[in-house]
């Protein structure tokens, strides 16, 4: 069993079809009812030596990145972080790195007015590990953007450019972009919305599965960040970009202006269809099953 295959097979045991559960397993956030709002509740973590190289990065880069992987799961449904809790595991013999990790975690939260209210601390004899959960908020008369939205003949977006993440260090610099999230629901109808953690290709596969519908890439009009190639800007994950659809006229209206100073670039539409294709200088054919795997 692989984590794909892990992460549905718990999907599948359910146990969320409480009332006050909106949205359970399979978005960027769990959607909760709260007064007369909701609640919208995320999780992540980093690991050391698979989502960050502490020689290399340093524990403040660590918690920086943590929080703000967290911020963009908040990004992905227009919502607005609140408060933040997190469990940092340290490795016995480095504490002090702590200190650095708690640095890098409040620069981020406070950069979006997202306190740390609570966590946990421990050490055992591994690396670091660094797990947190945010809670976030919809502004008054926001429904939170959802993955399974997505409508046969939407534009499909992307914010930013893509591919080289990890290898560039951009992993650890990211902007969550909620800014840009807000900038869209004031402009645009977004449909359906996730954050490119996974890379495009997958996460596109994920947003098309959650909708029931197919899509259609043109491989000329993937954004490529410095130094990348359409192989990694499909599969090598770790972006913190914005995908989203929208209806066409409103697509072209919000890439020819960006939002809030970020690229806009319409790469394809969503299709009846359940294949994913894509159209290349060599034809039209279906979409790599390509990914970011978990380094180790």
């Amino acid at each position: 069993m692989n984590e794909r295959e892990l992460i549905n097979w718990i999907r599948q045991q359910g146990g969320t079809d409480s009332e006050g559960i909106l949205v359970g397993p399979g978005d960027d956030c769990a959607v909760l009812a709260s007064g007369d709002g909701v609640l919208l509740v995320t999780v992540d973590q980093v690991l050391a030596g698979v989502h960050v190289d502490i020689a290399r990065a340093g524990g403040r880069a660590a918690g920086r990145k943590a929080m703000a992987r967290n911020l963009s799961d908040i990004a992905a449904m227009a919502g607005v972080p609140f408060v933040a809790v997190a469990s940092v595991t340290l490795p016995k013999g480095d504490e002090a790195l702590g200190c650095e990790i708690y640095a890098g975690l409040r620069e981020a939260a406070e950069a979006f007015g997202c306190p740390i209210v609570g966590g946990d601390v421990a050490t055992w004899d591994n690396p670091l590990t660094v797990s947190v959960t945010v809670l976030g908020k919809m502004p008054a008369g926001r429904e939170p953007i959802l993955r399974s939205g997505a409508r046969a003949g939407d534009a499909i977006c992307v914010t930013g450019a893509l591919g080289r993440s990890w290898q560039s260090g951009r992993d650890l610099t990211f902007t969550p972009r909620l800014a840009e999230a807000a900038e869209l629901v004031s402009r645009a109808t977004p449909s359906a919305m996730i954050d490119l953690s996974d890379g495009l290709a997958r996460d596109l596969r994920h947003l098309c599965d959650a909708s029931g519908t197919g899509a259609h890439l043109q491989a000329g009009a993937i954004p490529l960040a410095p130094g990348a190639d359409l192989a990694g800007a499909l599969g090598d994950g770790e972006d913190y970009e914005l995908l989203f659809t929208l209806p066409r006229a409103e697509a072209e209206a919000v890439a020819a202006t960006g939002l809030a100073g970020t690229p806009v670039t319409i790469l394809g539409e969503m299709t009846t269809a359940t294949e994913l294709l894509m159209t290349d200088s060599t034809g039209t054919g279906p979409l790599p099953e390509t990914g970011w795997e978990h380094r180790t």
